[in-house]
């Protein structure tokens, strides 16, 4: 019976999709470190003056302060919340063209047709009355 009910939990549509989400993700993740350790970090430490930032650090007693680190992650954390605010922002303009679109009116039925044409005998009547 549990396992009944984990399976169906497990295998619905909202659960699915973050399971890909994660997945990814995570990929989305690496690859946005790598650009970071790779190519963004470098050209920032040549514009500071050649520091290597994940080579800084501060030495505190036996412990070592990898402060360098942090601030690599800082910036990989910026680059994904942009990225992510990016991404939000197409699919609400997305959302909204959509929305925006008028949907095509419906037709009439057949009860709407007899009076709309009972309301123009009855506009023509009453122009020949006021004549």
């Amino acid at each position: 019976m549990m396992w009944a009910e984990f399976k169906k939990f497990a295998l619905k549509g909202n659960v699915l999709d973050l399971a890909v989400a994660v997945v990814i993700g995570a990929a989305f993740g690496k690859i946005v470190s790598s650009l970071v350790d790779s190519i963004i970090m470098p050209l920032v430490g040549i514009v500071l003056g050649g520091y290597d930032f994940k080579g800084l650090s501060v030495k505190i007693g036996d412990a070592t302060v990898a402060y360098g680190v942090f601030i690599q992650n800082v910036v990989d954390f910026f680059i994904v919340a942009f990225a992510i605010f990016l991404f939000v922002k197409g699919i609400e303009r997305f959302k909204k063209k959509k929305e925006e679109e008028p949907a095509p009116a419906p037709e009439p039925d057949r009860k709407e047709e007899l009076l709309q044409e009972i309301l123009i005998t009855l506009q023509k009547s009453k122009q020949k009355d006021s004549l």
